[in-house]
């Protein structure tokens, strides 16, 4: 299974970009999205509803913010068996962050994490979801389940993942905090599965800022990842940054695994 991950910064705006051309030509059976920035109601009829293809958006309370969104391939993959729709604790659902499907033994979740810039207040918040986020996907580990959680994270982990790292000490995204956050992770039994491919790799990004027209100059950061239980590593087929897809300040991400099982 290939599974896509991109933040798209308004799904509207990157449809008129050609998103569904890209839609149907990027090979994944699975694609998340994240800050969709639309309401359902909102949204046209072929961006809803796409030939071959099943959806489901999640949205938060308030208008053109954050929001999440899922589409699967149905040639490949089917119906998924079972669909998880935000935390179930309204402090982050009403925010529109978390959507999740499962194929058989597979969970594949896409999240949107807080962004800490806007406050210390937001740092707290950031680390609740994250805390909530991974006492949740623990259950699911626990019952035997493969998962997988991709996204926009918001964090670069080390040095190697940021254009910048001295000059961002300080920088929301950058926080010693968020990053030993990663570490954490990482220690309880999840690979960064680009990483794991990629160990050597450097100066590849998946975001880039539109204010400092930072993608010619590939001063970037890489804080969109899917993560695995260590278990699956040996079935990581490959992980892969799209860097040259646009219509974004965010890159695509992708994983290719190898399923136990089939779906259904």
């Amino acid at each position: 299974m290939k599974l896509l991950s991109w933040n798209v910064n308004g799904i509207r705006a990157v449809w008129k970009k050609g998103f569904a051309d890209y839609l149907d030509t990027c090979g994944a059976d699975v694609v998340f999205l994240q800050e969709t920035k639309a309401n359902p109601d909102q949204l046209e009829k072929d961006i809803r509803v796409r030939p071959g293809w099943g959806s489901r958006f999640i949205t938060g309370a308030q208008k053109g913010y954050s929001g999440v969104a899922v589409y699967w391939k149905k040639e490949t993959v089917g119906e998924p068996d079972e669909f998880f729709e935000g935390l179930g604790i309204e402090r982050f659902d009403v925010e529109g962050r978390a959507v999740g499907v499962r194929f058989g033994k597979l969970v594949a979740y896409g999240m949107y994490f807080p962004n800490s810039g806007r406050g210390s207040h937001r740092v707290a918040y950031k680390m609740d979801f994250w805390h909530e986020v991974f006492k949740q996907l623990a259950v699911l580990r626990a019952d035997g389940l493969d998962v997988v959680l991709c996204g926009d994270l918001n964090v670069a982990h080390t040095d190697h993942d940021i254009a910048r790292p001295r000059e961002n000490d300080n920088t929301a995204g950058f926080l010693p905090e968020e990053r030993a956050w990663m570490d954490r992770t990482l220690a309880e039994g999840w690979v960064d599965t680009w990483r794991h491919v990629h160990p050597h790799t450097r100066e590849v990004y998946s975001w880039w800022s539109y204010q400092t027209i930072a993608r010619p100059k590939n001063e970037g950061w890489r804080i969109d990842y899917f993560l695995v239980d260590e278990s699956a590593t040996d079935r990581i087929q490959d992980a892969t940054i799209e860097d040259q897809v646009e219509g974004s300040d965010h890159a695509p991400v992708t994983l290719t695994i190898e399923m136990q099982g089939a779906p259904g």
